[in-house]
C-alpha cells in the first residue's frame, strides 16, 4: 500500500513514515523539506501519484489565530484537492482531543474548519482526535509560567507519547475509511498542575506550580474535567508518563 505522509518528516509523522514502513508499506514523508508544500501546491500532483492513502499530520507554524486558520484552510482544500485527482481512496488527518468543545476561538477553531473540509470532501476518511503529548508539557508549563510560578488549572487531562500517536494514526491509515472520529490518549489520567509539577521538578526546574482554577490552559482556553479528556472507547496508548520521563532523562 502506498501512504503519502504529509507532516512525514516532523514529531509524529517520521515515526508513522517508520512505523509503516516496518509492516511493508511503502510511506512517502512530504513536507517542505522533501519538496511538497500544501500551502502552495508544489509536488502534491506528483507525490499523490499512485497512492492508496493520505495522512495529514502537518502542522501550522504560526499558531496566531489568523495565521493558523488560513494554514489549515489552504493546506487543506489543497491537499483534497489533489487527493480527488489522483483518485486517493482514505484520507487520515490528526486532531485534537476537545476540538468541538472549543472550536469558537483559536487553533480549535481552524482544527474545526479542517474537520468540516475534510468531511464535506466526499474523500473517505478518518479522523484521529489525539489527547496533549507529553512532549509539549514544558509549552504547557512555559505558557503559564509568571516569574517563578506557573499557574494551573487543577483539571483532568490524559496526555500520551507521540510514538503512541503515531501508532494509531498508522494503524488507522492502514485500516478501512471509518468516515468519522476515533480518540486516542495516554494509559493514565493526571490533574494538569500535579503532573506539570512532576515535570518540572525530575528536570531540577525550580518554578513553583500553583493550582489556579481560574488559570487558561496553553494561555488561552477556558477548560474543566471534561476537555481534555476522552470519551468512551478511546484507543489507549502502552506508554506511561513516569517511563517517558525516566527515559526522556537519560538521553538528557
Amino acid at each position: 500500500m502506498k501512504i503519502v505522509v504529509i507532516g512525514g518528516t516532523g514529531l509524529v509523522g517520521s515515526q508513522v513514515v517508520s512505523k509503516l514502513g516496518e509492516h511493508g508499506h511503502e510511506a512517502i514523508a512530504a513536507s517542505p523539506n522533501t519538496g511538497v508544500n500544501t500551502l502552495t501546491g508544489e509536488g502534491l500532483s506528483e507525490v499523490l501519484q499512485g497512492a492508496d492513502v493520505v495522512v495529514d499530520v502537518s502542522n501550522s507554524p504560526s499558531f496566531e489565530d489568523a495565521a493558523v486558520l488560513e494554514f489549515f484552510r489552504t493546506s487543506t482544500g489543497n491537499l483534497l484537492a489533489a487527493e480527488k485527482a489522483a483518485g486517493v481512496g482514505h484520507h487520515v488527518a490528526l486532531s485534537v482531543v476537545g476540538t468541538q468543545r472549543m472550536s469558537d476561538k483559536g487553533y480549535f477553531l481552524a482544527k474545526a474548519a479542517q474537520e468540516k473540509l475534510i468531511r464535506e470532501s466526499g474523500i473517505p476518511y478518518s479522523i484521529v482526535h489525539a489527547t496533549q503529548f507529553f512532549e509539549f508539557i514544558k509549552s504547557i508549563a512555559a505558557l503559564a509560567t509568571d516569574g517563578d510560578t506557573v499557574r494551573l488549572p487543577p483539571v483532568l487531562f490524559q496526555p500520551l507519547a507521540s510514538e503512541d500517536v503515531a501508532k494509531a494514526v498508522g494503524r488507522t491509515a492502514v485500516g478501512a475509511p471509518i468516515n468519522g472520529i476515533v480518540e486516542v490518549a495516554g494509559p493514565d489520567q493526571f490533574r494538569m498542575d500535579e503532573l506539570v509539577g512532576q515535570a518540572l521538578q525530575a528536570a531540577g526546574d525550580p518554578r513553583q506550580v500553583v493550582a489556579d482554577a481560574d488559570a487558561p490552559y496553553f494561555g488561552d482556553y477556558a477548560v474543566d474535567d471534561t476537555t481534555l479528556v476522552p470519551g468512551d472507547g478511546a484507543l489507549i496508548g502502552d506508554v506511561h508518563f513516569q517511563d517517558w520521563l525516566e527515559r526522556q532523562l537519560a538521553a538528557a
